[in-house]
């Protein structure tokens, strides 16, 4: 216990540091009137309601899909698989983009078919893009429940004369509920902390209408509506901390044969979620490309956004690296690992406008890639700790022990023991945070230093400016950049779970 100390100075200044923004947030708001009338209560309702709706799509199209996949044997079931999850590879703001552009009048829709369709707008259109591009996180966290259950309950209730419907209802969803109820924790977060989606669909919820006042240079209410979703998004992680994904011995799966009609219903329906997450998206995407040839696109862009991701990534792996270890030391670097968790359930549009707020009173700081990259780490800092603090579990203390007593100081022990053995998770630490850091809008839109625009703020930017043509080719390198993750992501779960033989 005597490194403890040690580790516990840097882990409760990282600590310190992922709580700043909400002190200062609160600092923020003193200024600001507390008024809580007919306009606070429709943005109250429209972000509670999108964020209803997007969970309940989610499940409605996540699970029965999950359980397809799982328990039948669907044709080409490893490729309607990879294809399911991919939505995950396209950032809601891409997909908003496409839908906004397709759907109604003069939309690309009736420019190629001459069909006329409603526009994808307000509420309906920002719950059905939410829905496309989150359902993932209930798929997958629905799939890894379903495959650790024993069919051979299923099959004695079978037996005992309980139709297959009621089985699944009554047995197979009731043992799946906590990683259902894990995968729709997510969906909420991400949907409460979304800003582009909104903002496109025209929908006044808290992450607009905090942009909108920023850009009306009310930083006050910007910050006292910003705490108000921030207890919204604290509620959602209080009640994911009560989830506990239950975990059973992995027996035999349960097998399902589906009669044509009902195999024919399953492939339509994960058929016409493809359609409408990847292939409309890419397509209006690729459409745009050929016709406007990348005009307006700098290699610039894509230069600063792998400069800044990788930036990011460096600092998430060093910050990770001592709360990781103080985690292992007793309660209060547990304590610290916690607190450094709040910066991934602060919505980035709130973590960027309370890191504005400091660099206005700290000029040097104002509009600096350091602020951008500091506000960046805070923001995907938990990504980082979990995948680093998997792997320090996984050292042995007698490799240590042993180098330690053959005369070796605690820096080399770590450098030639520990090093080696953590480096991988390391290495999967830093490209998650590196893929977040690509994608990330709101925090970088607000937080870029001048004449600095990425991929994703160039997106943003002609999208405002009505060229949405002009960002077809940062589109599709986002969506690219995200898809070789995604497909290293889930290639080592798999090879993973071959290990655990799960």
């Amino acid at each position: 216990m005597k490194r403890a100390p040690l580790l516990w100075l840097p882990a409760a200044a990282i600590a310190a540091a992922a709580l700043a923004p909400v002190v200062v947030l609160i600092l923020m708001s003193l200024g600001a009137e507390a008024i809580f009338d007919g306009r606070s209560a429709e943005i109250l309702l429209n972000t509670i309601v999108l964020t209803l709706i997007t969970v309940g799509g989610a499940i409605v199209v996540g699970v029965p899909l999950a359980i397809v996949t799982t328990y039948t044997a669907l044709p080409l079931r490893r490729l309607w698989i990879a294809l399911l999850a991919a939505p995950l590879a396209i950032p809601s703001y891409l997909g908003a983009f496409a839908f906004f552009a397709a759907f109604g009048p003069g939309g690309e829709i009736e420019i190629l078919t001459g069909i006329a369709t409603p526009r994808a707008e307000g509420l309906l259109g920002a719950c059905a893009v939410m829905t496309l591009y989150t359902y993932p996180f209930v798929f997958i966290a629905t799939r890894a429940a379903l495959q650790t259950l024993d069919a051979n309950v299923v099959d004695a209730a079978r037996t005992l004369g309980l139709p297959l419907p009621a089985a699944l209802l009554r047995i197979v969803l009731p043992r799946a509920a906590n990683g259902i109820a894990a995968g729709a924790l997510l969906v909420a977060l991400y949907t409460l902390s979304d800003f582009a989606t909104p903002e496109i669909m025209h929908l006044d919820t808290f992450t607009r209408m905090i942009y909108v006042e920023y850009n009306a240079f009310g930083l006050d209410r910007a910050a006292l509506m910003s705490l108000q979703l921030l207890a919204l998004v604290i509620a959602v992680l209080v009640v994911e901390a009560r989830i506990r994904v239950r975990r059973e011995r992995p027996g035999r799966i349960l097998h399902l044969s589906l009669g044509w009609p009902l195999r024919l219903l399953a492939i339509t329906l994960a058929a016409v979620v493809i359609a409408a997450a990847l292939a409309l998206p890419i397509g209006i995407f690729t459409l745009w490309l050929l016709r406007e040839g990348g005009a307006g696109f700098e290699l610039r862009y894509a230069l600063n956004s792998a400069y800044a991701a990788a930036l990011v990534a460096a600092a998430a792996v060093v910050v990770a690296l001592p709360l990781a270890y103080a985690a292992s030391t007793g309660w209060f670097g547990k304590l610290c690992e916690r607190a450094s968790y709040l910066g991934f359930g602060i919505p980035g549009i709130v973590m960027g406008t309370a890191l504005v707020y400091l660099g206005l009173r700290v000029p040097l700081l104002y509009q600096t890639l350091a602020l951008m990259v500091a506000g960046l780490t805070l923001r995907f800092l938990p990504l980082a700790v979990g995948s680093v603090r998997s792997s320090t579990e996984r050292v042995e203390s007698t490799l240590i022990g042993a180098a330690r007593s053959l005369g070796a100081t605690p820096a080399e022990a770590f450098r030639r023991v520990s090093l080696p053995l953590i480096l991988p998770g390391i290495i999967a630490a830093a490209a998650l945070v590196f893929l977040e850091a690509m994608r990330e809008l709101p925090a970088t839109l607000l937080l870029r230093p001048n004449e600095f625009d990425t991929l994703a703020t160039y997106l943003w930017r002609v999208y405002e400016a009505g060229y949405l043509g002009r960002g077809a080719l940062p589109a599709l390198a986002l969506i690219g950049v995200s898809a070789i993750a995604l497909v290293l992501m889930l290639s080592g779960e798999a090879r993973r779970r071959r290990t655990l033989g799960v």
